[in-house]
């Protein structure tokens, strides 16, 4: 009922005022979008954060208090290992800065004299985007700092635009076990039109469908 009556008081209103009530609709459509994970890259965990766990290129810098001929800045490596003198390697990826911390302490209990303290910050954080389906270059990506569907599409080649459908390009994203799908319009690659602005997070699919060709 709260429609239809809207509907009614807008139909009073004068012919051109009604055009242009119609104009800043379609101008407010085109900017904007009402999927709710259209969000900055705020959403993503702080690189200082000292509960997200290690991922894949991120860099981390281990300072020895008590041996400074220890320190060393490492990047966490594609298996989720890192070199470390001494000890050798270590499985960084999936640790929380301060478990690495107390696993160190625990490895070079012997080397630490003077001081048992061991400290892990993250330098640079990077997180893995995947891409696949009609695009140039499908496979995986590593970002450190923001990035949208489009500029992963884009990082990936660009769209296979003799194939690609742009309209419905998908975004595919695991939270708490779960897996969320949402769906973006990039159509205006094509005809320069507005463009959802879809900030990715980490372990997001960038799906681009291929276009339904009837015969």
């Amino acid at each position: 009922m709260k429609t239809r009556s809207a509907v009614c008081h807008h139909a009073r209103l004068p012919f051109a005022f009604s055009l242009f009530l119609v104009a800043c609709l379609a101008i407010i459509t085109g900017c904007g979008t009402s999927n709710p994970d259209f969000k900055p890259y705020s959403a993503l965990p702080s690189k200082d954060a000292k509960d997200a766990p290690l991922r894949e290129a991120d860099v981390v810098k281990i300072d020895f208090p008590g041996a400074s001929t220890l320190d060393t800045v490492q990047t966490v490596r594609r298996d989720g290992k890192i070199t470390l003198p001494v000890v050798g390697e270590v499985v960084a990826a999936g640790k929380t800065p301060v478990e690495l911390q107390k696993e160190l302490v625990k490895l070079y209990a012997k080397e630490l004299v003077s001081s048992k303290e061991i400290t892990v910050s993250v330098q640079q954080s990077a997180f893995p985007i995947f891409v696949t389906g009609a695009v140039m270059k499908p496979g995986k990506l590593l970002s450190d700092s923001p990035m949208t569907a489009l500029e992963a599409i884009m990082e990936s080649g660009g769209p296979d635009y003799t194939r690609a459908n742009l309209k419905s390009v998908r975004i595919i994203r695991t939270q708490d076990n779960h897996t969320k799908n949402f769906t973006i319009n990039l159509k205006g690659l094509e005809n320069s039109t507005s463009i959802d602005i879809f900030y990715l997070q980490p372990g997001d699919i960038v799906y681009v469908p291929e276009k339904i060709v009837w015969f």
